[in-house]
């Protein structure tokens, strides 16, 4: 067999995908048909949930050092901003890094770690064997293929993998076309500036290098018509309109339009093929959620094909990464619809929700934080099996230090991790494969942690069991009923 995964994309999603797959010994190949990596960075923010999935393998301080950190987000562009300084989260704050950056970023760490990056090549298409697929390419060399025992697209909107795999794809066509222009203003806006009033909306953010991102709908963007590629004139012509100032934009890097046409695949899975970021989900870019989404996509599907063909886990597992992200993507789909309503809503009684639910972020911090956790993808949480599970199951762990070492130093892509916070306990003589055991105590714990004895936590971060039995017995009893649903005997 030529490789283990084939990962069609090499978008950060694919990227992160076969870093991680690396990460666990995968032999993958990651096929992308640019040659060159496209310096036009649709996707810019990087959130807080993304930079701890980085920090849980110790890669994030250059996404830091390179990013501008920005304080706050923002929901359909309310004039109350969101505060993400209230997220408990060590990186409580957003990094506005060009998506040319963090792509550079990610295949040099997926190149190191050892993966096979395949340039200027295609995939055309797949045929399913039994216990394995064929990935068939085009590329300069003429047509080609690839043996694989699973193939991903992590290849768009317009994903060739999904449309091979004849899996459905639907949703509401576009009917709101938003504008982008990467330029530099002589008399840039203060950090966050936004606007919105009936003349439309209107958002700068800083990029590195000297270089401002306008991006907003007018009302004449209310349409189903194509216009023509956006200028640099009419760009000017409709921040002038919402800001009185064009800024002193000159020199546009890239402008662009782009539609509110969002999409859900119907299943994440089909057979040994798999959908990750934008080939199972589309919608409107708001609030910079889509590619840190896809990225949470690719760090919950890694460890479970890493963890099935390393043998160590059930084939069912597999299962769980449509259960899991599939309704992740179902509210993402919502928000976004919900969010393209409030950035559209010109007339007065748009005006008027808008002013109340402004209003209400800042008298009700719960919203704000709640809607800030949301966005930032902070607030995902996996149902259990177990209806009788403690709370603190299927939500993320938080950045715990234990002693003199942190939780997101122990994590690893090839095994979960099982705090024993209890010295005494004798839990590591379950240990197996694919399970590492960490005996310590907490320092200052979050007050859900309160008397939890120990926790058993997946390589993505997410919680899988936690007990506060005293018993030793019923502890150890617990967690081989945990293991046993992901790890083979």
């Amino acid at each position: 067999m030529d490789y283990q995964v084939v990962v069609a994309g090499g978008g950060p999603v694919g990227l992160w995908l076969a870093g991680e797959l690396r990460r666990a010994g995968i032999t993958v190949a990651v096929i992308e048909t640019r040659t060159e990596r496209d310096i036009r960075s649709r996707a810019l923010t990087v959130h807080p949930r993304t930079i701890e999935t980085f920090a849980s393998r110790g890669v994030h301080e250059p996404f830091i050092s390179e990013g501008i950190p920005l304080p706050g987000g923002h929901f359909g562009v309310l004039e109350s901003r969101l505060d993400f300084r209230r997220l408990p989260s060590p990186f409580p704050y957003t990094l506005a890094l060009p998506q040319e950056r963090t792509e550079a970023l990610l295949e040099q760490q997926a190149l190191d770690l050892g993966a096979d990056m395949l340039r200027g090549r295609e995939v055309t298409g797949f045929t399913h064997g039994p216990d394995h697929v064929v990935v068939r390419l085009t590329g300069p060399q003429g047509p080609s293929s690839l043996r694989a025992a699973y193939l991903v697209g992590c290849d768009g909107a317009r994903s060739t993998v999904r449309s091979a795999a004849g899996i459905n794809y639907p949703g509401t066509p576009s009917t709101v076309l938003g504008w982008l222009g990467d330029v530099r203003l002589d008399q840039p806006p203060a950090p966050g500036y936004s606007y919105f009033g009936p003349a439309g909306t209107l958002m700068a953010v800083p990029l590195p290098g000297g270089i401002h991102r306008l991006v907003g709908i007018t009302p004449r963007d209310l349409t189903t018509t194509w216009p023509g590629d956006l200028t640099l004139d009419e760009l000017r012509e409709n921040v002038i309109a919402m800001a009185g100032t064009d800024f002193g934009m000159r020199d546009p890097v890239w402008l662009s339009r782009y539609g509110n046409a969002t999409r859900l695949a119907a299943q994440y899975r089909k057979g040994r093929v798999f959908l990750a970021g934008d080939a199972a989900h589309q919608h409107f870019p708001a609030g910079g959620v889509g590619m840190n989404v896809g990225v949470q996509d690719a760090a919950n599907l890694a460890w479970k094909l890493a963890a099935t063909l390393n043998g160590w886990a059930p084939d069912a597992l597999l299962d769980t990464y449509h259960t899991e992200r599939h309704p992740v993507g179902v509210n993402l789909t919502e928000t976004s619809r919900a969010q393209v309503a409030l950035m559209t809503a010109f007339n007065p009684d748009g005006l008027s929700l808008r002013s109340l639910l402004a209003r209400l972020i800042i008298t009700l911090p719960d919203l704000n934080d709640q809607l800030a956790a949301q966005v930032s993808s902070l607030a995902v949480a996996y149902p259990p099996a177990d209806p009788n599970a403690h709370p603190l199951v299927g939500t993320r762990a938080p950045a715990l230090t234990l002693g003199d070492t942190s939780l997101f130093t122990l994590l690893r892509t090839d095994s979960y991790l099982l705090l024993d916070l209890t010295p005494g306990s004798r839990l590591d003589r379950l240990a197996r494969a694919g399970l590492r055991v960490h005996t310590g105590t907490l320092h200052l714990p979050p007050a859900d942690w309160a008397g939890i004895r120990a926790v058993l936590i997946r390589p993505d971060g997410h919680i899988a069991w936690a007990d506060t039995r005293h018993d030793d017995t019923a502890l150890a009893d617990g967690l081989g009923a945990a293991l046993a649903v992901t790890h083979r005997k």
